[in-house]
């Protein structure tokens, strides 16, 4: 779960502040962390019959 696009996401949601938890190691092999799953969800399919075509991943 040392992912950067989680912590990221975690960050970035804070409207005030942000408190992280734990070692600085850990945040460390976060950040460096950038192989994150791709997701595969129905957006493309959605956004393309919304808007009458295909849309493609670049």
């Amino acid at each position: 779960m040392l992912q950067r696009n989680l912590l990221y996401t975690g960050v970035t949601r804070g409207k005030r502040l942000v408190v992280l938890v734990g070692q600085k190691k850990a945040v460390a092999i976060a950040v460096k962390n950038i192989s994150g799953r791709r997701r595969w969800s129905k957006l493309d399919e959605w956004l393309g019959a919304k808007v009458g075509g295909e849309l493609t991943a670049q």
